[in-house]
């Protein structure tokens, strides 16, 4: 099953002319979950990948630079005669701030739910769970996010099931879910669980211990950085991260990537990208519309992919699959 991150906004807490306000799209099989939506989100989504039918949307935080896209895409989703129910998760307050912004979105074709989540509460999925982490930041209720897939069954060893007299053919399937075939058990035959995948968002933060727990050994960190070490100082001050404390951060959860966000205008973010590659050198520092990859841990770690390249991609695609298209049989001319 595919799992990726698109990264909608990549800006902190103003826009630039190249990026975006915070805005996260995770895309597992056929989900598609939003983390935050700042202003301008829709519109970023409608000039890349389009304006999916969302299955639900968590904020991390109050700020506005994390939500005030939330009214304009709600009526958009009810313009578009969405039918399919919607759940805003956040942190205590959600429901208020849902309702104090009605008047902008008006009444909605369909239902929209208001769920509030604690430190450490779950949202079971379907073969994953998504936990709130409590994080560090000057927004009185704040989270991180980790997204955690179940466990995947091992390896069904065929020759030894046909050797217990399991016919190959449906009933492989059935002990590959779980099932007892004619008396064999499917951990006589299959090899020990797979770990899922985890994505760990860690939201608007200063280095928090919670979240280093959280991310251990997570297959990618997006964590945010909102300076470079030089401002260590003001990121004290307003709760953020430094490239280099997020690297730290990276290195000592044993994660396998390590994604930076939330990036000041001031900077373009390769300098970020450099000063965390000191310290944790597998670093990427997405620009909007990138997309990171996360494949299962036995075909390869993360990847990210520009928007660019994706477009080139998409291109040649296009071109070798006009040119595979068979040709008509050319024009005969009569003769007069």
């Amino acid at each position: 099953m595919d799992l990726s991150i698109f990264f909608a906004g990549t800006a902190g807490s103003v826009p630039s002319a190249r990026r975006g306000l915070p805005a996260l799209l995770v895309r597992r099989g056929g989900e598609k979950l939003l983390f935050d939506c700042g202003e301008g989100t829709q519109r970023q989504l409608l000039r890349s990948v389009g304006l999916a039918d969302i299955d639900a949307v968590f904020i991390t935080h109050f700020h506005a630079d994390h939500w005030l896209g939330l009214p304009g895409m709600l009526k958009s989703l009810a313009l578009r005669d969405r039918d399919e129910p919607l759940t805003i998760y956040g942190p205590r307050g959600l429901a208020e701030l849902i309702s104090s912004m009605r008047v902008a979105f008006g009444r909605l074709p369909y239902e929209l739910t208001i769920a509030e989540l604690e430190p450490g509460e779950a949202v079971a999925g379907d073969g994953y769970a998504i936990t709130a982490v409590p994080v560090r930041h000057k927004a009185s209720a704040s989270l991180g996010f980790a997204l955690v897939e179940e466990p995947r069954p091992g390896h069904l060893d065929p020759a030894l099931a046909e050797r217990l007299g399991v016919s190959p053919g449906p009933d492989f399937g059935r002990l590959q879910r779980g099932e007892t075939v004619g008396g064999v058990a499917p951990e006589q035959v299959m090899g020990p669980a797979r770990e899922g995948r985890k994505i760990v968002i860690s939201g608007d933060t200063a280095p928090c211990e919670a979240l280093a727990i959280a991310a251990h050994e997570a297959d990618l960190l997006v964590h945010e950085a909102t300076f470079m070490h030089e401002e260590v100082d003001r990121a004290r001050e307003t709760l953020h991260s430094t490239a280099r404390q997020a690297a730290e951060i990276a290195r000592d959860a044993n994660v396998r990537l390590l994604a930076l966000t939330h990036v000041s205008a001031r900077y373009a973010g390769g300098e970020l990208r450099e000063e965390a590659r000191a310290i944790f050198p597998a670093t990427e520092a997405p620009r909007d519309f990138d997309t990171i990859d996360v494949p299962f841990p036995e075909r390869g770690g993360a990847t990210l992919e520009r928007w660019s390249d994706r477009q080139a991609r998409e291109r040649r695609q296009a071109e070798q699959s006009q040119a595979e298209q068979p040709q008509g049989a050319p024009e005969t001319i009569a003769s007069p």
